[in-house]
Formats: structure tokens, C-alpha cells, sequence
């Protein structure tokens, strides 16, 4: 025996479109680019998991963010693959659920999903520096109508994205922390803030690190 890890936790398992479901499951869809997937992309998927008490989460891996400048974007299946090894685990699994659909924006996803998938108590997933920009997604209330939304604390994001825009607009929607555990049963629009351990680990960072600095417009 050299020592090494004979064990190794196996990379999530990565589906093209839909992955499989249970009725009355409770599942958070994590959405972003992942350019690339990091330990803070983790960490929120583990806080969520616990603290929601989900069966499952599915990291939704876009095409392109409409926000954000995409040239030099790694191909989605790529990315898929970087985020099936940092999630690695059993209760996550990657998708490319919506360039199967053929969707640009959550909003649409959003519809086409709940349309075709009935019996499955879906949650939005997001980091509080999304939350801090989220009035400015296309249709965001209509993502706030379709799914609960759970709210991480990020590094340099901590509480004041509650007063943006969005988080004032639905300021009346939300629940308590404590009651994180039936986030999944609420009917939308409902939303909860979540403090947990973080990272400052960031997409951009890693991309810096690689290769160099780079202007954002």
C-alpha cells in the first residue's frame, strides 16, 4: 500500500436533458455557467441540501449567461464535466436541461420545466451575490411565481443584498431561516435567506488565475 486514497468519491453522474425524479420529490435546481465549477458552488449546493432538507439536487449548467460577456466560454459540455467531479456526490447529479430545451433565459426554463414535470416540489438555488442582481433577469418574477427560492450568504455579499430591488420587492414572501425545512412546500412566491460557512473562492478568480486579469464590459 503506497498510502493513496483507494476509494476515490466518484464524479456526479451527468445527464444531457432531464434527469430522473420521484414523485413528491423535493429537488434544487442550481443553475449557472460554472466557468469553472469551485469549492463556494459546492458549498452552496451542501448547505441547501442539509439545511432544505432536499432529496436532490441538479446543477443546471447554462449555455451562456445573457448577463454576462461569454466570449472564450468552455463548451457546456466541459463545464458539465468539471462540475460532475467537484460535486461528487451521490444526491447531486449535472444537467444540460436547458440546452435540451433550448432555453436562454430561467424564465422560460422555468415554464417549460414545471410544465413538463408535475409531481416534483422544485426549489431555486442561489448565492446572495445573484440575489443582488436578480431584478435585472429577464422575467425574474415570473422565476419567483414558478419556484421557492433559497438564498445563500456569499463572501462580500453577505446581508445587503436583502435590500436590493428584488429582495425588497418580495420582502413580504419571505420566511425564516429556521423554517428552512419547508421552503420546498411553500407555494411560490417564498423565499429564505440562509447564513452558513463560506469561501471566497469565485468563478472569476479562477479564470484571473489562469489567465490573467481580464476587463469585464
Amino acid at each position: 500500500m503506497n498510502g493513496a486514497d483507494t476509494n476515490p468519491v466518484r464524479p456526479s453522474r451527468i445527464y444531457p436533458g432531464l434527469p430522473p425524479f420521484g414523485s413528491g420529490q423535493r429537488i434544487g435546481l442550481y443553475g449557472g455557467s460554472f466557468n469553472p465549477p469551485h469549492g463556494g458552488h459546492r458549498q452552496i449546493a451542501l448547505i441547501a441540501l442539509h439545511r432544505l432538507k432536499l432529496d436532490a439536487i441538479w446543477w443546471l449548467v447554462t449555455p451562456g449567461n445573457p448577463l454576462k460577456e461569454n466570449d472564450g466560454l468552455e463548451a457546456p459540455a466541459g463545464r458539465m464535466e468539471a462540475a460532475a467531479r467537484l460535486a461528487a456526490h451521490p444526491r447531486m447529479v449535472v444537467s444540460g436541461l436547458e440546452t435540451r430545451l433550448n432555453t436562454r433565459f430561467t424564465a422560460d426554463m422555468a415554464e417549460k420545466l414545471t410544465r413538463r414535470v408535475k409531481t416534483v416540489r422544485f426549489v431555486w438555488l442561489m448565492g446572495s451575490d445573484n440575489l443582488a442582481g436578480f431584478h435585472c433577469w429577464d422575467r425574474w418574477r415570473d422565476i419567483a411565481d414558478h419556484f421557492p427560492i433559497a438564498v445563500i450568504n456569499r463572501p462580500g455579499s453577505l446581508t445587503a443584498p436583502l435590500n436590493a430591488p428584488a429582495a425588497q420587492a418580495l420582502a413580504r414572501y419571505r420566511i425564516e431561516e429556521s423554517a428552512g425545512s419547508i421552503l420546498a412546500e411553500c407555494r411560490p412566491p417564498a423565499w429564505i435567506f440562509i447564513t452558513g460557512p463560506r469561501t471566497s473562492a469565485s468563478s472569476t478568480g479562477l479564470r484571473n488565475a489562469a489567465t490573467g486579469p481580464r476587463k469585464e464590459s
